[in-house]
């Protein structure tokens, strides 16, 4: 099958080098990973066959093992989602309020903009904590008990739970889309200051921790697991 058939969720799956790739020209392979790649370069307006050209030469570099996630077992994988991007999420989402609110304050009246950003990310940090809290408590605890015991119980669960997560997922992501866009890719006005500049790195690697981990979830994970619920 032709590259530019398979989804970009499908293809950061079977070789995660690639999310670099898609980085870099603003394709979202967590939360849009269903597209095609063709059907995501026509709504971007990218150059399919330069962009296929830059995937092809992957190949030329060797494959880092530790991020295989595809081949990993399900409740394996779940432990590293909640020990790496839960704890990175738990960890920076105060920060990252405390000082979106502090930038809106202080500069909102020059840059209306920030009000907006802060309003957003508010958002994501009410959502991201319950979400969090529900996969740790009740959908990663079934996926390992359906794994042990075959139970119908959990199957359920699991079928329930994830049909809800994946529009969380959306919500999220859709929401740190919209900063990114708001804020112009993160670019800094001349204006800005230590705290401004703070605001936008940590802003920017909270973005960057959220595709991994939902294209972990999405992608991966949450497929698994509903094959091992039917």
């Amino acid at each position: 099958m032709a590259l530019k058939n398979i989804t970009v969720g499908d293809i950061v799956t079977n070789d995660f080098r690639t999310s670099s790739v898609f980085k870099k020209v603003g394709i979202d392979f967590c939360c849009g990973g269903k597209q095609t790649l063709s059907e995501a370069c026509s709504d971007l307006g990218i150059n399919l066959i330069e962009l296929q050209g830059e995937i092809e030469k992957l190949g030329d570099e060797p494959t880092n093992f530790a991020t295989d996630y595809k081949n990993w077992e399900p409740g394996f994988l779940s432990d590293f989602i909640v020990n790496t991007h839960h704890k990175f999420v738990l960890k920076n989402l105060p920060d990252v309020v405390f000082y979106t609110q502090k930038i809106a304050e202080v500069h909102g009246e020059h840059h209306p903009e920030l009000v907006e950003v802060a309003n957003l990310f508010k958002k994501i940090n009410d959502e991201l904590l319950q979400h969090m809290k529900n996969e740790e408590e009740v959908l990663f605890p079934a996926i390992k008990e359906v794994i042990a015991s075959g139970s119908q119980a959990s199957k359920e669960t699991i079928k329930s739970e994830i049909e809800r997560m994946l529009g969380e997922h959306d919500f999220a992501g859709g929401a740190m889309d919209d900063i990114n866009k708001i804020t112009k890719g993160y670019k800094l006005p001349e204006d800005a200051c230590s705290t401004y500049r703070v605001a936008f790195k940590m802003l920017e690697e909270f973005e960057d921790d959220l595709h991994v981990h939902v294209h972990l979830e999405n992608n991966i994970l949450f497929p698994k697991a509903i094959e091992l619920a039917n």
